[in-house]
């Protein structure tokens, strides 16, 4: 009851911060700056192909700088794109003296300096016409000592399909998105009408898990295909027309009944016992409040954009959060094999409780191995894969859920001779030699 009350509370909350925030703007976005004087002020990236186009729209735009300081040299702040390996040449340049701002380097692309609007005006927009292959980063610098810039600015960023003409506002790598989410999208409904015809077949054999993990591959299944919505719409438009809301929440939904499932299987929930004791209740109430932290935490990254002020800082609190959410679902794991390796040494039916304990050691390497590769490998395969192969890393993630899934379905499965309950004699003589075996291997 307790757990079903702080779910319901968190649903409740996450609802409300969905409510309070703005849609996501995806590739056009929308930045506003208030008396900002960093040197260089970094906005959002994107993948162009030889057909891109960045148009800028700046208003509420105001420079000030203290008294008495003389007019300052405007040709010195503006916007340009630079790409990630030419910014270490410019930096390179910088510590040399070899130039006095960014703008004048020749590894940067200048799109519009403050002198082009002299006098300064409020409001102006330009357009800018990337003909070069490459993943770019839209920057702003103000090379002047002691000048504030405020500013609205919003950005659009997209490539226009030479074959009809139509703007494209996805990253180059990521164009291919929409349907790869789909075919997932596919793969977790057919795998939910399955699991349905199992739990129809298997009825003796069913228990209220088993409804669980029904309603977390549903989950996943919605959730995908809101992101296909999601990305659809953001290759067309630019914007995600609220499908970015309803994605939110079945990301938090799909999160937090897949770690919850996770935990209840650890502990041997509905299989083992009715009932959870005290310290794995406490996992679930660690876990649930946690995942709507991180939740929160996404939602804010996804909306600032990947420089966004408080962009760093939120994205330290979903990484920590993260951490302690995957670390905590594997202490009921690690409790159940502790239990059941000391009953397998004192019960009377000692094989059975090796055939448990062999069972939650293979769920345990599997859900490590699960949480290492979507956290740490797809991370890496983000970084080192070029921007034109994006989607290698969403795949590669997506496959390894999948994976995870499906083993955890397959072990455990409703199924008559359920490796919880009961054996036959033969296996029972088996484990028996393999517990035997084990204890002569430890002396």
């Amino acid at each position: 009851m307790a757990a079903a009350a702080a779910i319901r509370r968190s649903l409740l909350l996450l609802s409300t911060l969905l409510l309070l925030l703005t849609t996501t703007l995806a590739e056009i976005r929308t930045t506003t700056l208030r008396s900002d004087s960093r040197s260089t002020i970094p906005f959002d990236e994107f993948g162009f192909t030889h057909t891109g186009q960045l148009d800028l729209n700046v208003t509420k735009f105001h420079i000030s700088t203290p008294a008495g300081v003389p007019k300052p040299d405007l040709s010195l702040s503006g916007f340009f794109l630079c790409t990630r390996d030419s910014w270490l040449h410019v930096i390179e340049q910088l510590r040399n003296n070899e130039i006095q701002c960014s703008l004048n380097s020749k590894f940067v692309k200048p799109i519009f300096t403050l002198d082009h609007s002299n006098p300064p005006v409020d409001q102006f927009s330009t357009s800018f016409q990337v003909n070069d292959a490459n993943q770019f980063t839209l920057l702003f610098a103000n090379c002047v000592p002691n000048l504030r810039v405020s500013m609205d600015l919003r950005s659009a960023m997209y490539n226009v399909d030479p074959q009809n003409g139509r703007r494209v506002y996805l990253s180059a790598g990521k164009t291919s998105l929409p349907w790869i989410y789909f075919l997932f999208f596919l793969v977790y409904l057919s795998m939910a009408g399955i699991w349905i015809y199992i739990l129809r077949s298997k009825r003796l054999s069913v228990y209220r898990i088993h409804f669980f993990m029904l309603a977390v591959v549903l989950l996943k299944a919605f959730n995908l295909l809101c992101e296909t919505e999601d990305k659809s719409y953001i290759k067309r438009t630019g914007s995600a027309h609220g499908w970015d809301v309803l994605f939110y929440i079945f990301s938090f939904l799909k999160g937090i009944t897949l770690f919850t499932l996770i935990v209840l299987i650890g502990t041997g929930w509905s299989f083992l016992k009715p009932y959870l004791q005290g310290k794995e209740k406490k996992v679930l109430m660690i876990v649930i409040p946690l995942q709507v932290v991180a939740n929160v935490a996404q939602v804010v990254i996804d909306e600032t954009g990947p420089f966004g002020h408080d962009s760093y800082t939120w994205k330290k609190v979903f990484l920590l959060v993260d951490i302690v959410c995957c670390c905590a679902v594997l202490f009921p794991i690690v409790w159940s094999i502790k239990n059941l390796r000391e009953a397998a040494r004192t019960d009377g039916k000692a094989a059975v409780n090796l055939m448990k304990l062999t069972l939650f050691r293979q769920y345990y390497v599997v859900v490590i191995c699960y949480i290492y590769f979507t956290r740490v490998v797809v991370y890496a395969l983000e970084t080192i894969t070029s921007y034109r192969y994006e989607w290698t890393s969403v795949v590669a993630g997506e496959l390894a859920t999948l994976a995870f899934y499906v083993f955890t379905g397959y072990n455990f499965r409703p199924k008559t001779h359920n490796p919880y309950f009961a054996i036959d004699d033969e296996e029972e003589e088996a484990a028996a030699e393999a517990l035997k075996l084990e204890d002569e291997f430890e002396l």
